[in-house]
Order: C-alpha cells, then sequence, then structure tokens
C-alpha cells in the first residue's frame, strides 16, 4: 500500500512539473511580438525522496535565452534607433507550441499514472473490507 501512495508523490511531482512549463510557454507565447523579450526555459532535475526512496522531478531555476535577439527594420517604431533597427523577441511561436503539446501530453501521463494508482488503491481497500 505504502508503494501506490509512492506512485501518488511521483506522479503529483510530474503534474506540478509539467504545469509549470506550461506557464513559462504561455508566458513566452503571450510576449512573442514584446521587443527585448528573450524566451524562457526551465529544467528538471531529478531527487530522490529520502522518506520513500522514490525519485521526483523538481523544476530547476528559470533561464533566459541567450541567444542573439533579432534586429527589426522598422524606422517608425518607437524603440527604433538612428538607423530605424530594434531587438525583437527571441521566442519562436513553432517551438512553443510544440513544447506545450509535450508538456500537455507528459501532464495527462501522469494523471493517468495517478488515477491509475487511485483505482488500485480503492481495489485494494475494497478488498480489505470484505
Amino acid at each position: 500500500m505504502a508503494d501506490l501512495f509512492g506512485v501518488f508523490s511521483v506522479a503529483a511531482s510530474g503534474m506540478e512539473a509539467q504545469s509549470r512549463r506550461l506557464r513559462h510557454v504561455s508566458e513566452n507565447i503571450a510576449n512573442a511580438d514584446t521587443p527585448g523579450y528573450r524566451r524562457k526555459t526551465i529544467d528538471f532535475q531529478t531527487a530522490i525522496d529520502r522518506v520513500t526512496g522514490l525519485t521526483r522531478v523538481n523544476v530547476g531555476p528559470v533561464t533566459l535565452d541567450r541567444a542573439e535577439l533579432p534586429r527589426i527594420y522598422d524606422p517608425g517604431h518607437a524603440l527604433a534607433d538612428e538607423q530605424g533597427y530594434y531587438d525583437g523577441s527571441s521566442v519562436d511561436r513553432m517551438i512553443e507550441i510544440a513544447d506545450a503539446r509535450e508538456a500537455g501530453r507528459s501532464y495527462e501521463a501522469n494523471l493517468r499514472m495517478f488515477d491509475q494508482a487511485r483505482q488500485m488503491s480503492q481495489g485494494l481497500l475494497d478488498l480489505l473490507r470484505r
């Protein structure tokens, strides 16, 4: 029974990590047209829970994309320099959409694992009640 509760913990850590990833992806998409905006990413790290001995997912720090920002020519833009250029955003919408889909599917997989463990524990409790 304790192993089933460990599955809850592992699945919940995976769902939390993917929900944070989705939050950063949505921030990136919302700021795709913001001049000077740098894409945010997070890294996942594994950590062993000392109580259960199970491997969980932890979210690492938020990092900003270090790629050079694209220079956009628009002399009428308020941020344009004397040559008519300003720094664009480092967000690529196609990459963000792919990341959002991957995070969503990973979240759903963890949710299914959580639900399976819940059903198994419920079945075990039902057997013990008989």
